[in-house]
């Protein structure tokens, strides 16, 4: 899928499907939690190339890193079960994006887990974060729109830790 101006935007979007693979699944015949990581990590990956961030926009020097992620193991996800990760933008400012992925189960409908994360826009060439150009920024900016009226989960933006009373 590509960007197109002026066109209705997915809510969420959805860029990346998968089966399990065996080399996902561990010794408890479920997927491993690197392996959540990594289906989350394609499904970024599609988004960044939706929104601009391919191979040449890279090259020029930028791109978005992930300086934070959460994953949360909601079920089980075995080998051959069939994917479907759902994005959606839930906040931004001029260098930071927060998404949330949503990993669900095709059979069954079943969200198998969420992994929610923080980016930041960074200039590759000195390596530190730097403001992202405008039209990115706009673009973002309207996914976080068409995406607002997305029901959040009560986990979205709390620390992680035992809570004690």
């Amino acid at each position: 899928m590509e960007w197109q101006s002026g066109r209705e935007l997915p809510a969420p979007l959805v860029l990346y499907r998968t089966d399990v693979p065996g080399s996902w699944v561990d010794y408890n015949d479920h997927m491993s939690e690197s392996s959540y990581l990594l289906a989350f990590g394609h499904s970024a990956d599609a988004f960044f190339r939706f929104i601009g961030i391919d191979e040449d926009y890279r090259a020029a020097g930028h791109s978005l890193f992930t300086v934070e992620t959460h994953i949360h193991n909601i079920a089980q996800a075995r080998q051959g079960d069939q994917l479907e990760l759902s994005l959606a933008v839930l906040d931004l400012d001029g260098k930071r994006v927060h998404i949330l992925h949503t990993m669900d189960n095709c059979e069954t409908g079943e969200t198998v887990a969420a992994g929610e994360q923080l980016l930041v826009h960074v200039d590759t060439g000195i390596g530190r974060s730097a403001a992202m150009p405008d039209w990115l920024e706009r673009r973002l900016e309207e996914l976080s729109k068409a995406h607002a009226h997305l029901e959040r989960p009560a986990f979205v933006g709390r620390p992680m830790g035992i809570r004690r009373r």
